[in-house]
């Protein structure tokens, strides 16, 4: 499944919803499943900066291959770090460069969130880019 695959399964998802509530709601549950990180991985190296809530997004590159881990610490940081990476995860790093972020839109929930929200997802994905670009060169 590509990256634009992904974000129409989640687009199909929203739809379900009428009430914009229901849509943040989802996203609280997903954050349900959600997996942290080991102490000595949140580092102000892996320390998404500019984010409303504190968060990390840890990086490994193997055999071609980005694999992200993160940790949120608010409910909705939780909910949109593990939808964002099942978008963006085990994707090869031409997969991610090549995809335009502004393609998350279509989901319906972008709107949805406030300002400073958005400039965290903003920030989300300035270090997913960053970690890709990084792969890439290895």
């Amino acid at each position: 499944m590509t990256i634009q695959e992904r974000v129409d399964e989640y687009k199909s998802d929203f739809d379900l919803f009428d009430d914009p509530n229901d849509k943040l709601e989802y996203i609280f549950d997903l954050g349900k499943a959600h997996e942290g990180l080991l102490e000595q991985e949140k580092t102000e190296a892996t320390r998404i900066v500019g984010c409303a809530s504190d968060a990390w997004l840890v990086c490994d590159c193997d055999h071609g291959i980005v694999h992200f881990r993160g940790e949120g610490t608010s409910e909705m940081a939780k909910g949109m770090m593990e939808m964002l990476l099942s978008i963006f995860g085990e994707r090869k790093p031409d997969e991610i460069l090549s995809f335009d972020p502004a393609y998350l839109q279509t989901m319906g929930i972008v709107e949805l969130l406030s300002p400073v929200r958005q400039q965290s997802l903003e920030a989300f994905l300035g270090k997913v880019y960053g970690y890709a670009q990084d792969c890439k060169g290895k």
